[in-house]
């Protein structure tokens, strides 16, 4: 006897009707504004389509959310495209299944525990070698500094380079970064022309490649290679369930990868942070007292409101793996892409009481919550340097704000700047800075009291 298995009918979210390219422009080149619209014409779920990607399902509604995040990966992987395509075949964002699991299993240790601990002081010993060069009392973006000072942590912490290899990436990575931050945004054909974005690419690739062969043959032929911190250490000595290591290139891929998620997006948060607490004087004045009592709490909650009100990824994506994925009370075929909208559920005042007043006490009594708090994304493929980036922007918010008095403003809130895959403040968090002891004038009146709305 034969069983005929019903099909079940697809069932998608309401969208847009015009033409594919006027959506994926929309989507691409204007999604700080385009994409709210859309949530408040057709609700919590919607379908738009971009050339290149597909048909893609916008999510808002933590349920919904909850339920990707959950999702075991024969139902929703990763996106297949472009991260994967950037940073190469061993990278977290191009493996799936098993091995994704066997690889997160290998990496999440070094960032928790002794060796986050170890992590802090050469975070800030970098901040202050920064620091010493900041100009006072005359305007200046930080963006540039962050993006020194965040480099430089993780070729030290993750990478262990030192001497002539530390120089040489921190030149060069800055550059592959910048370049593969466009080319993961938009789909662009891979083509292999010397002059063309992705033959600029594979030569950066191939100079990257040699120093890594280089420092993975030192640190095999280190004695102490045990007594190392850094994650380069690790990833040599690590082995698998079934006792086999990384291959050098999987090692490359995946240092490459912790650079690029964790190096641009740590500096873009911690501009944006210089930029609201200038426009915020009273948070300002209370998370600058806390720091030079050695406390912490406000400015844990401060970071936190930051990457709530800032996020610098507008959200995180799966793609439907199974024949049918049912979300909430829609049934997205496989192929389809789902993303989590993090911009739309961090603003949404149903979850943020004033959600677009910045904030930092809301996040003092209560911790965020794991799915309407999502700069990190989530499930099994949230961040694995989330604590790792915590870290870098609590010691270098710290160190400033003993060092310096940031100087509050009435101007308006820098725009928003699309960098490729991060969104930065426009000017690069642009402040006047004044060492600690210095007089320093003070706003009045209601400018002094005022919180600056989003």
């Amino acid at each position: 006897m034969t069983t005929t298995v019903p099909t079940r009918t697809v069932k998608l979210p309401p969208g847009p009707k015009t033409p594919a390219l006027v959506q994926g422009t929309v989507a691409v080149t204007a999604q700080r504004r385009g994409i709210p619209r859309l949530r408040e014409h057709y609700g919590d779920a919607f379908t738009v389509k971009v050339p290149g990607f597909g048909q893609i399902v916008v999510i808002s509604d933590p349920g919904q959310v909850r339920q990707l995040f959950l999702a075991g990966p024969d139902v929703a992987e990763n996106l297949d495209q472009n991260l994967g395509r950037v940073l190469g075949p061993g990278s977290m964002f191009a493996l799936t299944g098993e091995r994704h699991r066997k690889e997160r299993k290998l990496l999440v240790p070094p960032f928790h525990g002794r060796r986050l601990a170890a992590y802090e002081r050469i975070t800030e010993e970098e901040t202050e070698r920064e620091l010493a060069s900041w100009p006072e009392g005359r305007p200046f973006a930080v963006m540039p500094s962050t993006m020194r000072i965040t480099v430089n942590v993780i070729l030290r912490a993750v990478f262990g380079a030192t001497g002539q290899d530390l120089d040489l990436l921190r030149v060069q990575l800055p550059k592959a970064v910048k370049l593969g931050s466009i080319l993961a945004a938009v789909p662009l054909p891979k083509t292999k022309g010397k002059w063309t974005p992705w033959g600029r690419a594979m030569a950066l690739r191939q100079g990257y490649d040699a120093i890594i062969e280089r420092m993975i043959a030192a640190a095999e032929a280190d004695p102490e290679l045990d007594q190392r911190d850094d994650v380069l250490a690790l990833m040599v000595q690590a082995r698998y369930e079934d006792g086999s290591r990384m291959t050098n290139s999987d090692i490359a891929d995946e240092l490459l990868t912790l650079l690029a998620a964790g190096h641009e997006t740590t500096a873009t948060s911690l501009a944006w942070a210089v930029e609201r607490l200038r426009r915020n004087p009273q948070v300002l004045a209370r998370v600058q007292a806390e720091a030079r009592d050695g406390e912490s709490a406000l400015r844990t909650a401060t970071i936190y409101e930051v990457q709530r009100t800032r996020p610098v990824i507008t959200g995180t994506g799966r793609i439907v793996a199974a024949a049918e994925f049912e979300l909430g009370k829609w049934r997205i075929p496989k192929g389809y892409r789902i993303f989590a909208a993090t911009n739309l559920i961090h603003s949404d005042e149903r979850f943020f009481e004033r959600a677009r007043q910045f904030d930092p006490d809301r996040f003092l009594e209560r911790k965020p919550d794991t799915y309407t708090w999502i700069p990190f994304g989530g499930g099994t493929r949230r961040c694995i340097g989330a604590a790792f980036a915590h870290m870098e922007m609590d010691i270098v918010l710290r160190t400033l704000l003993r060092e310096f008095d940031p100087q509050p403003t009435t101007e308006s809130g820098e725009r928003w700047h699309n960098r490729g895959v991060a969104f930065a403040p426009a000017r690069g968090g642009r402040a006047v800075l004044r060492r600690v002891g210095s007089l320093r004038p003070s706003l009045a009146g209601d400018e002094a009291t005022t919180l600056a709305a989003a």
